[in-house]
């Protein structure tokens, strides 16, 4: 993976300057930076540079703004726990610099990028924003160029006291900033991409951007350096699977007796609920007593699990089963990573998965 680096902007620097917000924008790839071959009729990455030209309106913007990308660009299907561990890397190690980041990426991962930063950028203070596009910036109707202009706008947003308007890892996509770990991808054609079904907006833009500070997270610490990540991957033996009525006895054995295996994001019925099949019961029961750590999360896209709601949802709990609560399956997965990198012991893990870290499920 190599990244390139450079400025751009007007390289003299007056008075006036000095009191610009610096932005670190980082090219990961995706839609918003691909062109269509026009003999194959395919979309496909082009330079980053190509980019920024197509964009004369960054000139305008009173931030001081500096770009990092990947090279090649990554397909965000191709997005992976050590792409984010490098991503964390290069915003920890360019804090100090800035004062907002933007990261610019595929749409259909982008959900777990923004939760998994959310959890390796312990000590946040400052913004890091996640944006993309549905048609590439080079087509006339592109998303793109107003994503990406209020995307740096928000990350450039200072309080009057010099700290960030927004201390914490975002999403904004067609005209909403929501918290990274609350979101999801619900379209794939619709310019309004995504949402946060379980928790408010943090921002608004219209004509003008109205932002939402009572939903932001409060930092532990207004000022101070952020903790940088650990250099050892996240942990990611977990896995991601669906109940559904007929779902076979042989398949979840299998899936409980995967080697190496250390946890489940279960998705049940509702809110929260699973067939009333015994096998099932003394096998969830079994990969518990074992050391798996299952955790129950809802397939409805909003809503809160509550296993001791109906007998359904009980006998989970009497299983070992975890509530998610009403977290995202994207944030369940990512957290369940990064717990498991820092602890050895899975009831540590299962305690932790039932409290909010980053904000990713509700307080009750």
């Amino acid at each position: 993976m190599y990244l390139t680096f450079f400025y751009y902007l007007c390289p003299r620097k007056t008075v006036s300057d000095m009191t610009k917000s610096k932005v670190l924008l980082i090219y990961t790839g995706g839609t918003i930076g691909m062109k269509r071959n026009r003999e194959t009729g395919a979309l496909e990455p082009f330079d980053f540079d190509q980019l920024l030209t197509r964009m004369p309106e960054l000139q305008e913007l009173p931030v001081e703004t500096a770009s990092r990308q990947f090279d090649p660009p990554i397909d965000s299907s191709d997005m992976s726990p050590r792409l984010w561990t490098e991503l964390a890397g290069i915003i920890a190690n360019s804090y100090a610099d800035y004062d907002g980041f933007v990261i610019l990426h595929g749409t259909d991962t982008m959900a777990y990028t923004a939760s998994a930063l959310s959890f390796l950028l312990e000590g946040l203070t400052k913004p890091v924003i996640l944006t993309g596009s549905q048609l590439p910036i080079g087509q006339l109707r592109t998303d793109g160029k107003e994503n990406i202009i209020t995307a740096i706008e928000i990350a450039a947003t200072r309080k009057a006291d010099g700290t960030a308007r927004v201390p914490e890892v975002c999403i904004y996509f067609n005209g909403h900033l929501m918290r990274g770990n609350r979101t999801t991808k619900l379209s794939a054609d619709d310019f309004n991409a995504f949402e946060s079904f379980n928790y408010p907006h943090l921002a608004d833009a219209g004509v003008n951007i109205i932002y939402h500070d009572e939903h932001f997270l409060k930092p532990l610490t207004v000022k101070g350096d952020l903790q940088s990540p650990p250099p050892l991957l996240l942990d990611d033996n977990v896995i991601i699977f669906s109940l559904f009525p007929g779902v076979r006895e042989d398949l979840i054995r299998h899936i409980i007796d995967t080697p190496q295996l250390k946890s489940i994001v279960m998705r049940t019925f509702g809110s929260g609920n699973a067939p009333h099949s015994q096998w099932l019961m003394d096998t969830l029961r079994e990969g518990t007593r074992r050391g798996l750590v299952i955790v129950n999360v809802s397939q409805c896209l909003r809503g809160c699990v509550e296993m001791g709601r109906y007998a359904a949802g009980h006998q989970l709990q009497e299983a070992g089963v975890v509530s998610g609560y009403d977290a995202t399956v994207e944030a369940t997965v990512t957290k369940l990573m990064y717990l498991q990198a820092r602890y050895d012991d899975p009831q540590t893990v299962r305690q932790l998965m039932e409290r909010s870290i980053r904000g990713e499920i509700s307080e009750s």
